[in-house]
């Protein structure tokens, strides 16, 4: 049998790369609401329907721009819940800190509050932190995680924690020492002292 030829031209890799960091160029400069594909595909250099045949849509060409990596918290758990604490929230307020990300955040959020079509659960697994929160407690060493805790409770408020320190970092001057967020969460997830 005869080895097939493939018709056209290969695919350009690099217009993947050249979309997203005009993606993350625009969201900065413009904002989110002008951060439409034709305007992406413009600052890229490439035609628009290079970017439609790569993404079904704008909203998820910004979510890869803006959350690049398939998941932007990966913190192994060690079984040191202080340490482990500690480096999840720093990974967590880095990976949505960035610029580029704070400016998508409040636009995404908005878009799937009022979409028709807010996308499947595993959409938004991609980019939570929540599983990684509960590896973490999960790792901890026995008796230090009270059990009738509620994980995704805890993981509730840090987040409320983190997106006011992230999204609101221009209009409060409370820029507390990370280390005092960490030691709150532990409050909430230690067992009270017996008072039998």
């Amino acid at each position: 049998m005869a080895n097939v030829q493939q018709v056209g031209r290969p695919r350009d890799i690099t217009i993947d790369a050249k979309a997203l960091a005009a993606a993350r160029a625009l969201l900065v400069e413009r904002g989110f609401d002008a951060t439409t594909l034709q305007a992406i595909a413009e600052r890229a250099g490439v035609h628009a329907s290079a970017l439609y045949r790569r993404w079904p849509s704008r909203i998820q060409l910004i979510e890869d721009a803006a959350f690049p990596t398939a998941r932007p918290v990966d913190v192994t758990p060690t079984g040191n819940l202080h340490v482990d604490l500690r480096r999840f929230v720093r990974a967590y307020i880095a990976a949505f800190g960035e610029p580029a990300a704070r400016v998508a955040a409040a636009g995404l959020l908005a878009h799937h509050r009022t979409s028709d079509n807010p996308g499947a659960p595993s959409v938004y697994l991609r980019v939570s932190a929540r599983p990684q929160f509960r590896a973490i407690l999960a790792a901890a060493p026995p008796g230090s995680v009270d059990p009738t805790v509620d994980p995704d409770d805890v993981f509730d408020m840090l987040l409320g924690a983190i997106w006011t320190r992230v999204m609101l970092f221009a209009v409060t001057t409370r820029r507390r020492p990370i280390e005092r967020t960490v030691d709150m969460v532990l409050r909430m997830v230690r067992p009270y002292p017996s008072t039998t």
